[in-house]
């Protein structure tokens, strides 16, 4: 299987965003890939409240989602948006981090919704509340495709080791781990991280991430780490695409996550255990 990682860097205005995906979805369908894949929050990267009740959408009103729908059935690729900021209709007003896989036909093959919120402060600089913001979800998603079966994550879920085993109990070959990282965490933890899921699970990850400095109309700047990132189940990095936005591809063997698997079947190794 060929697939693509689209590595982005996202402004605040979906309409700009949407153009920039489809072409890199065009280019990826011309390299050959059959599964492409974008960073978190494709369509908008905010700091400002505002601005995003101004530009985000309910999922059946979204030009986005409609615009990249129509991208996957022209280019004839699955493809996994990595997430939408959307609207709900919470009585709260928060919003939903939402993944979604598209069939080449241009169907919602899967959704899922963010389950863990980035919640942390990780310098005097830095701090993040993305609850306040988002509803988090609460379902796991594993995806049947032609290719492979994919388990569906989003960015902070990638520190929660027991959602990606899950997925991997569950049947997932490829686990997907869209990404608008902190360049404060990323340099010491990215990689490490996506190895580790890769490795406990014997499954490959592909985790494409935004990168860059994000042109906002309002709110306070943001940075993205970029450094999409594939790995083999053997936690081997197979592709690392630095800082430039683009497209990345990638060729995966999924004998290899059998071929891990049953090398090392920790899976199938759980015990029970009393405390602490």
């Amino acid at each position: 299987m060929r697939a693509a990682l689209c590595q982005m860097c996202s402004s605040d205005d979906p309409g700009e965003n949407l153009a920039a995906a489809r072409a890199m979805i065009a280019e990826a369908a011309a390299g050959g890939a059959q599964l492409v894949c974008t960073p978190e929050v494709t369509n908008c990267v905010s700091t400002s409240r505002t601005q995003q009740e101004e530009v985000l959408r309910l999922e059946e009103d979204d030009p986005v989602l409609a615009g990249l729908r129509e991208a996957a059935r022209e280019a004839g690729v699955w493809l996994a948006i990595g997430s939408l900021a959307l609207k709900t209709r919470d009585a709260d007003g928060r919003f939903a981090n939402r993944s979604f896989l598209i069939s080449p036909e241009g169907e919602i093959a899967a959704r899922y919704d963010k389950i863990h919120m980035f919640d942390v402060q990780v310098s005097e600089t830095e701090t993040y509340r993305e609850s306040a913001g988002y509803r988090p979800g609460g379902q796991a998603v594993v995806a049947q495709t032609p290719l492979a079966t994919l388990g569906l994550t989003i960015c902070y879920d990638v520190r929660f080791p027991h959602l990606h085993r899950a997925l991997g109990k569950a049947g997932a070959e490829v686990l997907l781990v869209p990404s608008a990282f902190s360049p404060g965490t990323g340099p010491g933890h990215w990689e490490v991280l996506l190895r580790a899921r890769a490795i406990e699970t014997g499954a490959f990850v592909l985790a494409a991430a935004q990168t860059g400095e994000h042109s906002l109309s309002q709110g306070r700047p943001r940075r993205s780490y970029g450094h999409s990132l594939a790995v083999a189940p053997w936690g081997e990095v197979l592709l690392d695409a630095g800082e430039e936005a683009g497209v990345f591809l990638v060729d995966l063997d999924l004998g290899k996550v059998a071929e891990a698997r049953g090398r090392l079947p920790a899976l199938s190794h759980d015990r029970g255990f009393d405390g602490p």
